[in-house]
C-alpha cells in the first residue's frame, strides 16, 4: 500500500475443520491472490480461529490479514491474542465489531462487545506507537502491525457515514475495506464524499466485490444482512440467466463487470474479493478481471 501499488485482497472463511482436502484446496486458490488474504473471525458461527488460520496462510506463503471481531472477547482476551499474533509474525489486522450472535449458527451464545471496532483501532494504535497495553503496561518487544477497518458505502445519511469513517481513520485505520459494491453510481457518490473530506489521502480505500451464485442467494443476503444493497436489476438479470449453473456464471460476469468499473475510479486503492466461503471461485474472478498475480 505504501508503495502506491494497486492492492488486490480476498477472503478466506475458515470452517469447522482442522485438516483435510478442503483446507488444501482453499490454500491453492488463495495463492492466486496478489496482495493479501483476510482470514474471517467466526462471522457466521464457529470455525477454526482466525489467528491459527492466519498462521497457516503465512506458512503457505500467503500474506494474511488477521480479522478481529469484538463480539466474542473482552479487552483482556483481545490484547492477549494481538500480542500472540505479533509474536507469530502477523502484520496486518482488520478490526470489526461483528454480526450479532443471532445471525450466527449459535444464536443462543452471549455477546461481549467490551470494545467496538473504533475503540479496538485505538488500542492497536497505542500498542504500536506507544508500546503499551490499554492499561498503560509496557509491551516487551515491537508491535509492528498495519491496521484496517471496514465501511458500508451505502449507509445513509452520507454525512453520518463520513463522520463514522473519519472516526475510524483518526483512530488509526490505515486501510478501509468496504462491503460488497453492486450499485456503482451510489458507490461513486460515497467515494466522492470520502475524497472531499480528505480521507482518501489518509487511508487506502479498497472496494469490496462479491460473486453471486443465484437470484435466490441475492435475495437471501438482501433480506438478512443490512450491508448488502443489491439493485433489483441485478436480481432480475440473474433470474433471466436461466438455471442455477447459468445464474452462477452470470453472477461471476456481473462481479467482473463491477471490478472493471471500479478499477478506473480515482481515489480507489484496491479491490477486495469477498468469497463468502467460496474460495474456489477466486481464480476465475481474478483471471477474468485481469487481477491475477499468482505467488
Amino acid at each position: 500500500m505504501k508503495s502506491g501499488d494497486f492492492v488486490v485482497t480476498a477472503e478466506y472463511l475458515p470452517k469447522a475443520e482442522t485438516e483435510g482436502s478442503a483446507i488444501k484446496a482453499a490454500l491453492q486458490a488463495l495463492k492466486e491472490v496478489p496482495s493479501a488474504v483476510n482470514v474471517a473471525d467466526n462471522p457466521f458461527g464457529v470455525g477454526m480461529s482466525s489467528l491459527a488460520a492466519s498462521v497457516i496462510l503465512a506458512q503457505s506463503g500467503i500474506e494474511p490479514v488477521y480479522q478481529v471481531v469484538t463480539r466474542d472477547r473482552n479487552r483482556i482476551a483481545i490484547q492477549s491474542d494481538l500480542l500472540g499474533a505479533a509474536a507469530l509474525g502477523i502484520r496486518n489486522i482488520l478490526c470489526l465489531s461483528g454480526y450479532h450472535q443471532t445471525l450466527t449458527d449459535h444464536p443462543e451464545s452471549a455477546n461481549v462487545y467490551d470494545l467496538d471496532s473504533t475503540q479496538l483501532l485505538k488500542v492497536l494504535k497505542k500498542m504500536r506507537e506507544q508500546g503499551e497495553l490499554l492499561n498503560g503496561e509496557k509491551i516487551n518487544g515491537a508491535f509492528p502491525v498495519m491496521t484496517g477497518a471496514v465501511a458500508n458505502p451505502y449507509l445513509k445519511p452520507i454525512d453520518l457515514n463520513i463522520i463514522r469513517l473519519t472516526q475510524k481513520v483518526e483512530a488509526g485505520a490505515e486501510f478501509i475495506q468496504t462491503h460488497a459494491v453492486f450499485d456503482i453510481d451510489e458507490f461513486q457518490q460515497w467515494l466522492d464524499a470520502v475524497k472531499q473530506a480528505g480521507l482518501a489521502d489518509k487511508t487506502a480505500i479498497i472496494a469490496g466485490v462479491f460473486s453471486l451464485d443465484s437470484a435466490e442467494e441475492a435475495e437471501l443476503l438482501l433480506n438478512k444482512y443490512t450491508e448488502f444493497q443489491i439493485p433489483p436489476r441485478i436480481i432480475e438479470r440473474l433470474k433471466l440467466a436461466g438455471d442455477r449453473q447459468a445464474q452462477k456464471k452470470e453472477g461471476l460476469s456481473i462481479c467482473v463487470e463491477i471490478i472493471n468499473k471500479l478499477k478506473n475510479m480515482n481515489g480507489l486503492r484496491g479491490i477486495h474479493i469477498l468469497s463468502g466461503g467460496k474460495e474456489e471461485t477466486l481464480p476465475d474472478i481474478l483471471s477474468a478481471s485481469g487481477l491475477s498475480g499468482k505467488r
